[in-house]
């Protein structure tokens, strides 16, 4: 059920993230998030309330807010980070978060066989290369490398909060709500502020109403993959549902692949074969 679960949250991962990066292409980043967002709190609070979710309110959901106040953040160095670029160096840079949760795992006593050990090691090489690494070409800002680390644990920290926020079904559903809420209300106040600095929140021609259902499509893609993350790592170990959930980068490639004909390069090939052998091994063991 681990491997199952977390491989279901690095695919609704690898499709949201390809969703969203089209729609910034003719909407600002920030404005995409913060309206997939206010679409997924909308659609949360309902499930909230039909399933009474909020008996499961407890201090643990201060890991939620938590997590709701850290994904923001993650998110816009991550966007700054590509703006600075280049894009070769940030991506698969951006894959080290997968650091906390499996450390918090180690932490907490897991122990990973030598099966599961070596399936860790092949899986995250093979998200590092399934980004298309940069090993050539102009030296890489300093500031470029400490956003993209910022946000690389930033998102890490996420997966481990999300995590420890519920131990229900119904609490799981509380729990991204109120994660959800806590990223409207961050977003939403960066999002103010950089309107009143002059900075464009919207196109030229306006809000696109067309693209609606494709921002509602990200928004609960992202949601769905908080849950099914949050389950794998409760039903199973947090190492191993940490690495098969961050192969997401492999997701967006493929999609790119086949959506817009973007060719593979040799190296993104070579790492989405790794990725593939490393989860045979972690499911293996």
């Amino acid at each position: 059920m681990t491997a199952l679960f977390a491989l279901a949250t690095s695919l609704l991962w690898g499709v949201a993230d390809f969703g969203g990066g089209l729609l910034t292409r003719r909407t600002p980043a920030l404005t995409v998030v913060v309206v997939s967002q206010t679409i997924a709190v909308l659609v949360l609070g309902a499930i909230v309330v039909a399933t009474g979710g909020w008996s499961e309110a407890g201090p643990q959901l201060w890991c939620a807010v938590g997590a709701g106040l850290v994904g923001p953040v993650a998110m816009l160095a991550f966007y700054k980070a590509l703006a600075l670029g280049p894009m070769g160096v940030v991506s698969p840079l951006g894959s080290v978060g997968v650091a906390v949760p499996v450390g918090v795992g180690l932490v907490l006593g897991e122990r990973p066989g030598l099966l599961q050990l070596a399936g860790i090691a092949v899986a995250v090489a093979g998200v590092v290369l399934a980004g298309g690494p940069q090993l050539r070409g102009a030296p890489v800002q300093r500031q470029t490398v400490l956003l993209t680390l910022l946000a690389a644990f930033g998102f890490g920290a996420v997966m481990a909060l999300i995590a420890e926020a519920s131990t229900t079904v119904t609490g799981l559903f509380l729990a991204l709500f109120v994660q959800r809420v806590t990223n409207v209300v961050a977003g939403g106040t960066a999002l103010y502020v950089s309107a009143r600095r002059g900075s464009p929140v919207l196109p030229a021609d306006g809000f696109p109403w067309r693209t609606l259902p494709a921002f509602a499509f990200v928004g609960l893609a992202d949601v769905a993959a908080n849950g099914t993350y949050a389950i794998a790592a409760q039903h199973g170990p947090v190492t191993v549902a940490a690495v098969l959930a961050s192969l997401y980068p492999v997701v967006t490639a493929l999609a790119a692949r086949g959506f817009l004909s973007e060719r593979l390069r040799a190296v993104q090939a070579a790492g989405a074969g790794l990725a593939l052998m490393g989860t045979l091994l972690l499911a293996a063991g």
